[in-house]
């Protein structure tokens, strides 16, 4: 089984960016944490970090049927990307949505996911131990 990890805007500043938020870990400690956790899950992975909306939908369009899962963090396209949504939806992949912050603790218009409800599960607040139990429950769901 391969596992697509997509990351949104901004993931690549990680370490830079609002470490007291997202921690002081890197983009590339994130690749390499969950390529170990991979291995351990006997699971690929395959990585993808865009900073554009359009480049995430082209990926989810073509993830299908090389891709058993989605471990998905939108980040800022979260809260507003119907766009997103839709391609979710329309790769008819399981996806399960991750936020390394808690964002039902952040600024209110963090609150709500529009892409949530095309997802299989959503987990928040976890750090990466988010996208490890995404990966675990898509083998154990999905496999």
């Amino acid at each position: 089984m391969t596992l697509l990890i997509l990351n949104g805007p901004n993931l690549n500043l990680l370490g830079r960016r609002e470490p007291e938020v997202y921690g002081a870990q890197t983009y590339a400690d994130l690749t390499r944490e969950l390529t170990a956790c991979a291995a351990e899950l006997g699971v690929s992975v395959e990585f993808f970090q865009s900073n554009h909306e359009g480049a995430l939908i082209d990926k989810l369009h073509k993830a299908a049927p090389r891709t058993g899962g989605v471990v998905f963090n939108p980040a800022a396209f979260t809260h507003y990307s119907y766009a997103l949504r839709d391609a979710v939806k329309a790769s008819g992949l399981p996806v399960v949505e991750v936020h390394i912050s808690n964002i039902a603790g952040r600024e209110a218009f963090r609150h709500e996911s529009v892409i949530a409800p095309a997802c299989a599960g959503q987990i928040s607040g976890l750090g990466f131990d988010g996208y490890k139990l995404a990966m675990r429950f898509l083998r154990d769901r999905y496999a």
